[in-house]
């Protein structure tokens, strides 16, 4: 890879602009999920450590270029000084981290007020980046959640200032080149989800890179429809029957095998503790009208495990039912809990990514026990699909 590490920056002295993503939940004004911040805190000690003043650019919601007090910085500051160990001063405005007050200028480190304020950072305008540029001598980028933007404060600055990447950053390009890149082969990915309308390029660039792929979740639901089951109330998108069949077709040509539900836990309500069935699936499966698949059966899990045993090199993203709500959990947490022990027995590299694969993890117990869970959503599926991410071509001095 062509980008930059701190290692490879002089910091001494200088001030670092660091694009970071701290965009984390928060309910009557505190944060109930701090992952985000925890994620910086590396980047941001070892700038301070080779003598560096961090100075943080970020975001909060959506606020379309125009400020809004309800998405302040100001809500996260205490999390963020607590996970930091350090004084953070808020800078509200372009102005104020120009001129720096005497306060800003003895803190350890900058924060400046929602980057999003401003409708140049979207708009990825020029002279906006330019200006942000003038804040600092060197840009570091911590925030690979966002490295699918082609905003200001994630690729235009870096056109103006040396530029690296953040320990977060570092370690997610790291983790996506070992699984996909240059994966140790056979690899194989899970891909799971409501919808196959939202995995179409992920599915169609996998396919010719993976050695097997499991399909599980609501999508599998439409392949085994546009092979001719009858799936009757389960969620699934007929419109993309077609679709799924050009990509089995893919597979087939690329010498990927592709793994489908052979048997599901079927239930006449979408309810925890709901009655329900095992039922096998393929072709001619013929469910009732009021019929609904929730989650893969047992025989699925063991062929997931089988599958798993035969892998050097693991992808997941999505999963294998309705895992909010008992018992249909049952598949994604086995499925995770064998591939946990396989990574920990060091036989499996694991990298999992994407918000809804992410509490599923957490919910089985073994986050702790992949290779790489990446907190990214969009980005790491766009970079799972092939597409050139401007935050990390921007680095690599590429064009963006």
């Amino acid at each position: 890879m062509g980008w930059k590490s701190l290692d490879d920056l002089e910091l001494a002295g200088k001030r670092v602009l660091v694009r970071v993503d701290i965009n984390v939940p928060v309910e009557e004004g505190r944060v109930t999920d701090a992952t985000r911040i925890e994620r910086i805190v590396p980047t941001v000690r070892d700038i301070l450590a080779k003598g560096g003043k961090p100075m943080l650019l970020a975001h909060f919601g959506r606020p379309k270029g125009k400020v809004n007090a309800e998405m302040s910085l100001a809500q996260v500051l205490p999390t963020l000084e607590q996970a930091l160990g350090s004084k953070v001063v808020l800078l509200e405005t372009l102005e104020a981290a120009e001129t720096l007050s005497g306060e800003a200028e003895t803190a350890d480190v900058l924060l400046l007020e929602n980057i999003r304020f401003y409708p140049g950072e979207e708009a990825n305008d020029a002279a906006f980046a330019q200006r942000l540029a003038g804040l600092g001598d060197v840009f570091c980028n911590d925030a690979f959640s966002a490295a699918h933007r082609a905003h200001a404060s994630t690729s235009g600055i870096a056109q103006h200032l040396p530029s690296c990447a953040g320990r977060l950053m570092q370690a997610e390009l790291r983790a996506l080149e070992a699984a996909l890149s240059k994966p140790e082969r056979p690899v194989g990915a899970v891909v799971g989800g409501a919808k196959v309308s939202t995995k179409i390029a992920l599915l169609e660039n996998l396919v010719n890179r993976l050695d097997t792929l499991i399909i599980g979740g609501g999508m599998a639901n439409t392949f085994l429809g546009a092979m001719g089951a009858d799936m009757g109330a389960s969620l699934q998108e007929p419109d993309f029957y077609d679709t799924a069949r050009d990509i089995l077709a893919q597979a087939e040509r690329a010498g990927c095998r592709v793994i489908l539900p052979q048997d599901g836990l079927v239930a006449r309500e979408f309810a925890a503790g709901a009655a329900h069935e095992v039922a096998q699936l393929g072709a001619d499966t013929k469910l009732g009208s009021d019929q609904m698949v929730l989650d893969a059966g047992p025989k699925s899990i063991e062929v997931v495990r089988v599958a798993f045993e035969g892998l050097k090199t693991l992808i997941w993203n999505g999963p294998l039912g309705a895992f909010e709500i008992a018992p249909f959990d049952t598949a994604t947490v086995g499925a995770a809990q064998i591939a946990a022990k396989q990574t920990k027995d060091g036989t499996l590299v694991s990298v999992a990514g994407g918000g809804d694969t992410v509490a599923a993890l957490n919910k089985a117990g073994v986050a702790d026990d992949f290779t790489y869970i990446s907190t990214a959503g969009g980005a790491f599926l766009e970079w799972m699909e092939g597409k050139t991410l401007p935050g990390v071509a921007a680095l690599e001095g590429r064009p963006v």
